[in-house]
């Protein structure tokens, strides 16, 4: 019975040692006061206009805080913030003083606020946000139930990745030379420098100038052959149904009519504008080097009659004109190569796309797609709209995902109203 006694006083000391400690956590948990937290941006982009608009996030996760605020210049302060340590981030996208838009963000990780330092400073990083991008390619092909390759099914889509319309008028799209990635690299004129591109086949988009706008968060897709690829007469193993593309490049071949998607405008082929005696239009199932671009207001770009703006390959013998596209011109790059061993073999200006992507082979169904931007908090970044923005670093290693099922508006970014094919 003695031992037994000494076990009761013995728990009921410390009970009372725990509940000593409990009653002074929760006394001085009284006294805390909440803090005004200054949060001042330090935006490392030149001729930035305003950072109205940026978002500040304070968090706290394993306390679950979490406070947020809109800046209206480039400092705000967030009243009532429970001292602790947080993860404070700041992202958006801001204008510079000609109009181009940025996307900016910055962070500083496990930083303590308490009282005597509430007052933070983030560095802010900005992305210059092409108003057009390549969204999704698929280039590969399919294998059908009868035979091995099927090409017909590839497409492009264009997406409007800014905050404002743009029109595809006007709008030129190219794959470049060489057709398929190779260490044996052209050899151009010295004179040209780095400032072109070399483009194999050209063509654009139609219109006057304001026929296809595309709203921020539109798409429009060009389709080799806007047909339902699903169906018997053609592969049903396709993973594509391309009847409702927006456009399509069609060859005026009888055997792969065309369809009722607006037929790109052909421009240019081996120093000529003719598309040339074979009639099919295809980018190498291996992967191409893509580009968009549009000639700046004023200016002139005509490879057929401008000789000046064609070159030759002089490590070849063979006299096949490429048109020079100016480097300043493009809006978006992506090359695509055979699998991750040809990434030393780039067609494009590294200034353009420092990286390359793949599907790593060929009639295999799958494509690329340009990855989602997201918050520090892994949310995705979205316009007022309810428009996503993709991800665009100008390095397509790091911004497509790759062996993805191809599929036409994925996340259900928006169908253009002109589109005649619904």
């Amino acid at each position: 019975m003695k031992k037994n006694n000494l076990y009761i006083l013995l728990a009921i000391a410390l009970l009372a040692v725990f509940s000593c400690d409990r009653f002074k956590e929760a006394d001085e948990s009284v006294r805390i006061k909440p803090l005004d937290v200054s949060v001042k941006l330090n935006i490392d982009v030149p001729n930035m206009r305003s950072a109205e608009g940026l978002v500040v996030k304070i968090v706290n996760n394993s306390e679950g805080y979490s406070y947020r605020k809109e800046f209206s210049g480039e400092e705000v302060n967030v009243s009532d913030v429970i001292p602790g340590v947080y993860t404070i981030s700041v992202s958006g996208t801001a204008k510079d003083n000609e109009g181009a838009e940025y996307y900016i963000n910055g962070n500083s990780v496990n930083k303590a606020l308490f009282e005597g330092e509430n007052k933070v400073t983030i560095t802010m990083q900005g992305l210059k946000v092409s108003p057009l991008v390549f969204k999704e390619i698929y280039y590969c092909g399919s294998k059908p139930p009868v035979g091995f390759s099927y090409f017909r099914d590839q497409f492009y889509e264009i997406y409007n990745n800014s905050s404002e319309v743009q029109y595809l008028d006007g709008v030129y799209f190219a794959h470049l030379f060489p057709t398929n990635a190779t260490r044996n690299l052209p050899v151009w004129p010295e004179s040209d420098g780095n400032k072109y591109c070399y483009g194999e086949r050209v063509w654009k988009f139609p219109g006057n100038g304001t026929q296809y706008p595309l709203q921020p968060g539109e798409s429009a897709v060009v389709a080799q052959f806007a047909a339902n690829h699903k169906l018997e007469i053609y592969n049903p193993n396709s993973p594509v149904d391309c009847s409702h593309a927006e456009f399509e490049f069609n060859m005026n071949n009888a055997n792969f009519p065309d369809q009722p998607a607006i037929d790109m405008l052909h421009v240019y082929y081996n120093g000529k504008g003719e598309m040339g005696t074979v009639p099919q239009y295809l980018t190498p199932v291996f992967g191409s080097a893509y580009v968009i671009f549009r000639v700046p207001a004023g200016e002139s770009w005509d490879p057929v009659n401008n000789l000046d703006l064609q070159a030759d390959d002089l490590s070849t013998s063979s006299v096949e004109r490429k048109a020079r596209i100016p480097i300043v011109y493009v809006l978006d790059a992506v090359e695509a190569v055979n699998n991750d061993t040809y990434a030393d073999a780039k067609r494009i200006p590294a200034v353009l796309d420092a990286g390359v992507t793949t599907v790593g082979e060929t009639y295999c169904g799958l494509g690329i797609a340009r990855k989602v931007s997201l918050t520090e908090d892994g949310d995705t970044i979205r316009r007022e709209n309810g428009a996503l923005i993709f991800q665009d670093t100008n390095n397509s290693t790091d911004d497509f995902e790759r062996r993805v099922v191809p599929m036409l508006h994925r996340y259900g970014t928006g169908v253009p109203s002109w589109n005649v094919t619904y």
